[in-house]
């Protein structure tokens, strides 16, 4: 669906929900999963709807998704890099209990 019509120069290993991918080192994460096929990656809180990057500016957070274990990154913020991890959200953060 999403290709690159440039031949990347140099390209990384990231991990997306827990299988390796090489991907072109000059993108953001959001980029680099809808060039992996990938549309969804989040469900909504309220309603468990696939959502997905939408603007790839900031503006709209439909595409947050956990990178290296911190949770609610926008995608389309964050530059791919070598080893990230990255996993889809699926409802409500998780939280450690010990809120206010």
């Amino acid at each position: 669906m999403f290709r690159s019509i440039e031949s990347p120069k140099s390209r990384v290993g990231i991990v997306v929900d827990g299988k390796p991918f090489e991907v072109d080192a000059t993108i953001s994460v959001a980029a680099a999963l809808l060039g992996l096929g990938m549309t969804a990656v989040r469900r909504s809180v309220v309603t468990d709807e696939p959502r997905g990057p939408y603007c790839l500016m900031g503006i709209c957070f439909e595409c947050l998704v956990t990178i290296d274990g911190v949770q609610n990154r926008q995608a389309c913020m964050v530059p791919v890099r070598e080893g990230m991890v990255i996993s889809s959200q699926r409802g409500a953060r998780v939280t450690d209990g010990g809120g206010r």
